[in-house]
């Protein structure tokens, strides 16, 4: 039985996977993938949401109408495959614009919004040579992370976006945290998603999502395109041996800070 926080891709057609608040059931993140063949192109009305359009591979042509300006940004894409060791481009779009997206060759692109607020906001090209990449864990537990709209870029009103690598045989978003309590300055409140890809691409990994009372308490075998929704709860994911696991993180909640809460039972590692 097919966990009720796994969204499975479609092998094909353009719509890969779409989650929209209303199907995950809470306030905040959506989050849509496409694959676009040369010459095709993807109109979106942010509406009163914002929007951060990523990259993830190929190239594309970008033009975005309103906040005050028509905008375009040609030839928009750094990398072949998502793991490649190279940041993403990417492009912020506040709400109350319309963004047309064209690739110039097979292109696949993430979607990722959330509710935008009242401040008057800038369409803007995120560099991907000022994305700030580093390295957690040690050991099996390393994985490489890529910063594309963190918390503490002052772009967005609510929206954070993330990438990671994990090796095989790997684990990541561990020891297992969560950040489901709005009580600053020990925990914030932030829907997330992850958007999952493996290579090679007939793999597979987990993730388990997981309450301190198991009031939620699901495990997910994810495959290539697949989505994971995380309404609250640890999250936890692992790599299994010969398969590389890339996601995609959007998380967004009440305010834009990310402060997360280890799970207590297994901090003891980070002792060691």
């Amino acid at each position: 039985m097919t966990s009720p926080l796994l969204v499975k891709a479609s092998p094909e057609g353009r719509e890969i996977v779409t989650v929209t608040p209303e199907r995950a059931g809470w306030r905040h993140v959506g989050f849509q993938a496409l694959r676009l063949a040369p010459g095709e192109s993807q109109t979106v009305a942010t509406g009163e949401r914002e929007l951060c359009l990523v990259v993830l591979s190929g190239k594309v042509d970008v033009q975005v109408a309103g906040a005050g300006a028509a905008q375009s940004f040609p030839a928009l894409g750094t990398r072949a495959s998502v793991f490649e060791p190279v940041s993403p481009a990417a492009v912020y779009v506040p709400p109350g614009c319309q963004l047309v997206v064209q690739a110039s060759t097979a292109a696949e692109v993430a979607l990722c919004s959330a509710p935008g607020d009242a401040q008057p906001r800038e369409v803007r090209l995120i560099d991907p040579a000022g994305m700030r990449r580093s390295t957690r864990g040690q050991g099996s537990n390393t994985r490489y992370v890529c910063d594309i709209l963190p918390h503490d870029d002052p772009t967005a009103a609510h929206l954070l976006v993330v990438e990671v690598i994990t090796p095989p045989g790997h684990s990541s978003s561990y020891p297992p945290h969560k950040h489901d309590a709005e009580q600053p300055p020990l925990e914030t409140q932030l829907e997330e998603t992850y958007y999952h890809r493996l290579n090679p691409p007939q793999g597979f990994a987990f993730q388990r999502v997981y309450t301190d009372d198991r009031s939620l308490d699901e495990a997910c075998a994810v495959e290539d395109h697949d989505v994971v929704m995380v309404p609250r709860g640890y999250h936890p994911v692992v790599a299994p041996h010969g398969y590389e696991l890339y996601y995609l993180n959007v998380m967004a909640g009440p305010q834009r800070l990310w402060v997360f809460r280890n799970d207590p039972a297994h901090e003891w590692m980070l002792q060691r």
